[in-house]
């Protein structure tokens, strides 16, 4: 068995917890996730399976679109609504859409962050979480995310009562965001202590939320003998790249991993790594020798059998 699955993770389990799950339904060890989605999130999570194992990492650099809430007024520990609250603001007056959305605009574009302690980000060989929990403070890395889009999508919402104004949103987002960061320093900006207090994950490695499947379902279909309902091609991985179609005579080569020249390709320049396939199924990426110029080798050999 061999694929990835778009799976509807919900809230309650970690990511590892869908791994572990799909494992016994399907009876097969080699199962890896593309990327952990918090318990509190639900939303879409490509689970990879045998040989699709191999394509995670081409999964986990592609876009992902959340659909979430941020809540001025309070933060937690963990950013979002599960923590401890660290710090109160009370929002006495509503702030107005007009600064709320330029505030927004703003943040879109390449900009800096710097992780949550409860994360899985490693600081001197440990978990930041590890920190965390221990009560331990550590100068924590910034890091640069990629926000495509990130807009306000419903009519922001003020209680006099609680002294809280919050407001809905989609953001467009690369590899490594952390939306509950976002959340919190698009409060900051508006002057309020700020958490993310919920958060769907609507697409990611190039699969929709409408392409998704149940543990249920998943469960459902292997008893019927219907894997091919669920389980989408290692190709889907590769969307997004250059491809080339190769010749019998080229993937005799090709699929031993061979070094070859940078016109092998029938002269393609090749400046980003390109998929080769052959009989319409993907065999290996190939991208730019990293010391020998005019050379091209194999970054990541799929298939050659």
């Amino acid at each position: 068995m061999e694929g990835i699955i778009p799976v509807w993770k919900p809230r309650g389990m970690t990511s590892h917890d869908c791994v572990f799950k799909l494992r016994k339904i399907l009876k097969t060890k080699k199962v890896g996730h593309s990327g952990t989605l918090d318990p509190d999130v639900d939303g879409v999570l490509p689970i990879c399976v045998g040989k699709g194992t191999k394509v995670i990492e081409y999964i986990q650099d592609s876009n992902k679109i959340y659909m979430g809430e941020v809540t001025l007024g309070f933060s937690t520990e963990t950013e979002d609504v599960s923590g401890e609250v660290v710090e109160i603001t009370p929002v006495l007056a509503e702030v107005s859409v007009e600064e709320i959305d330029k505030i927004m605009k703003e943040m879109t574009g390449e900009i800096t962050q710097i992780p949550p302690m409860y994360s899985a980000v490693k600081v001197n060989g440990r978990r930041l979480y590890d920190y965390a929990r221990n009560g331990e403070t550590v100068e924590r890395p910034e890091r640069k995310a990629m926000i495509y889009s990130y807009n306000r999508t419903t009519e922001p919402v003020f209680d006099a009562g609680t002294q809280q104004q919050k407001w809905r949103f989609d953001v467009d987002c690369g590899k490594g965001t952390y939306v509950r960061t976002l959340a919190v320093d698009t409060g900051k900006k508006l002057g309020y202590a700020a958490h993310m207090s919920d958060l769907t994950r609507i697409k990611s490695g190039g699969f929709t939320k409408e392409e998704c499947f149940t543990m249920e379902e998943i469960a459902l279909l292997m008893d019927l003998e219907r894997q091919d309902k669920f389980l989408y091609p290692i190709e889907r991985a590769v969307e997004d790249f250059v491809q080339v179609n190769l010749t019998e005579e080229m993937y005799g080569i090709i699929k031993n991993g061979s070094v070859v020249e940078s016109n092998f390709f029938d002269n393609l320049d090749v400046n980003e790594p390109i998929a080769l396939f052959y009989q319409e199924k993907i065999v290996s990426i190939y991208g730019k020798h990293p010391t020998k110029s005019g050379l091209l080798k194999p970054i990541k050999v799929l298939r050659n059998d």
